[in-house]
């Protein structure tokens, strides 16, 4: 249900702990004992685990609280904040760092929040600080850490609830000018957080069609490019969804056909208009991944209903790249499709050697694995895009040696091969920080393309690169990027760079 990347290249993963016993036991006789669980009072069994990429093993976490649907960012120190959840876990913020000793587990703060966090969304803020954003009939946003234990009320969120609640996990992107873009149902602000202030609203997206939760759409904010200095585009992009009432309509049996409709705003254009485009399949609960390339994958999903319990039918097992800066109508393209359906609760995040992580499916209320027609899945799969193919061996570059962390405006050295090089126009430098992943949405994902100072051949096949840090945090909040060299569009293997 939950996934994250964390900069010693492990995956943490965790679901609900109130669905019965997972197929994972806790080590040393380790159990969670929780009265008011009806599933089961007495459970020794997983609910969180850390998956080493490398190795393809993983370690299970104890967790004690219910995470359910809840939320996540990392610190600029990679400590992962998750935040809320269900029952006994709403008020929770729990505490990852990872460690090389494999001894770290999750630290737990009962009551720390001041409100209900239940389907919120986080976002890390310039200074390091993270904003928590909304939830179930939660229209407020607080701070992690907090702000002299202040609440503060955001009208926006009650007045784009309506009676399916489709405002849930809001859509929120930190923009280069410091302030929050806030999508929810169909309506968007540019929003002042630190005055809790509107400063403006945004035409909703056309055909007034729902894209948060249950209605469950996908939302990024398009690469930045630091080599356009003061005119930077900056751009969102939201994918699918399902029309209003949907959910309602799937709890009575009746599975409406979903949005295939994806929407880009210019926030960078005076006024700012929607650009509709089409996908070639209708699509929600799909999940948007921002390549290295600079391409979006998007990836699960149903074709037919929402998200939640028995509401999504006819799975979409066919990822779809879309290429932002391609000829109009030419943008979408098809990769090779999966065997498995993954609906609800299902995950999608980018590894640093370029795969897509996805794992998870349960639209149901327990874990059932037999007998239904869309069994639970708690397999992972890794997806390779083309750029990964063999043929692409000789113009591929590889990192050598990097800089392992960087001040804001500040030189990046990269050290690179590469077999076959064309020149120094089919060269870039991209940073990608890793997302939150949970329902659809990737919080705090973002890249951003480095401005190259200078190019210079070593030797026969190697190159030494002078980069650009960052020039502000509004454009990159402080923390771990993943650092790629990408060479006619072909992508490295990524190195962990530091910003501060």
């Amino acid at each position: 249900m939950h996934m994250q990347l964390l900069r010693n290249n492990k995956v943490i993963i965790y679901d609900r702990t109130d669905f019965g016993q997972s197929n994972i036991s806790l080590p040393g006789g380790i159990c969670r004992v929780d009265p008011a669980d009806t599933a089961l009072q007495v459970d020794c069994t997983a609910h969180s685990v850390l998956y080493d990429v490398a190795s393809n093993t993983l370690r299970p976490l104890t967790v004690q609280t219910d995470l359910w649907c809840s939320s996540g960012a990392v610190l600029p120190n990679g400590t992962l904040i998750q935040t809320g959840g269900f029952n006994d876990g709403d008020h929770v913020v729990r505490v990852f760092s990872p460690c090389v000793n494999d001894i770290c587990d999750w630290i737990e703060f009962p009551n720390y929040l001041t409100e209900r966090r239940w389907y919120a969304t986080n976002q890390l803020l310039p200074n390091g600080e993270i904003i928590i954003i909304g939830g179930r009939r939660q229209f407020n946003y607080e701070f992690f850490p907090k702000r002299n234990n202040s609440l503060f009320e955001l009208d926006f969120l009650r007045e784009t609830s309506d009676t399916d609640e489709n405002n849930l996990y809001p859509f929120v992107h930190l923009l280069p000018d410091g302030n929050l873009f806030i999508f929810a149902n169909i309506r968007s602000i540019l929003f002042d957080y630190n005055r809790n202030i509107v400063i403006k609203e945004f035409p909703p997206i056309p055909n007034g069609e729902p894209r948060n939760y249950p209605s469950s759409g996908s939302s990024v904010l398009l690469p930045l490019d630091e080599n356009n200095g003061s005119e930077m585009v900056v751009e969102i992009m939201i994918c699918g969804g399902a029309p209003r009432h949907s959910h309602r309509q799937a709890m009575e049996g009746h599975f409406v056909e979903a949005l295939s409709s994806c929407g880009r705003l210019r926030l960078s254009d005076q006024n700012p208009r929607w650009d509709v485009e089409y996908m070639p399949i209708s699509r929600v609960m799909s999940d948007m991944v921002i390549l290295p390339s600079g391409d979006v994958i998007i990836i699960n999903g149903a074709q037919r209903g929402t998200a939640g319990w028995e509401a999504g039918e006819d799975p979409v097992t066919t990822p779809i790249l879309y290429n932002p800066t391609g000829e109009r109508n030419q943008r979408f393209s098809a990769m090779e499709s999966s065997p498995r359906p993954r609906l609800y609760h299902s995950t999608a995040v980018l590894l640093p050697d370029g795969r897509v992580l996805i794992g998870g499916s349960n639209p149901h209320v327990y874990y059932n694995f037999t007998g239904v027609k869309y069994p639970t899945d708690l397999s992972l799969e890794s997806f390779s895009p083309p750029y990964l193919s063999v043929e692409y061996r000789l113009i591929r570059p590889r990192i050598v040696v990097a800089s392992e962390s960087v001040g804001y405006g500040e030189i990046v050295t990269v050290i690179f091969t590469v077999g076959e090089y064309t020149t120094v126009d089919s060269l870039s430098f991209m940073m990608i920080a890793p997302s939150f992943n949970t329902h659809s949405f990737g919080m705090n994902q973002r890249m951003v393309v480095m401005r190259v100072v200078s190019v210079e051949r070593i030797t026969a096949y190697a190159y030494n690169a002078s980069v650009v840090g960052p020039s502000t945090a509004e454009i990159a909040p402080p923390g771990y990027y993943m650092l790629f060299v990408v060479h006619s569009h072909i992508p490295s293997h990524s190195t962990w760079l530091k910003l501060q």
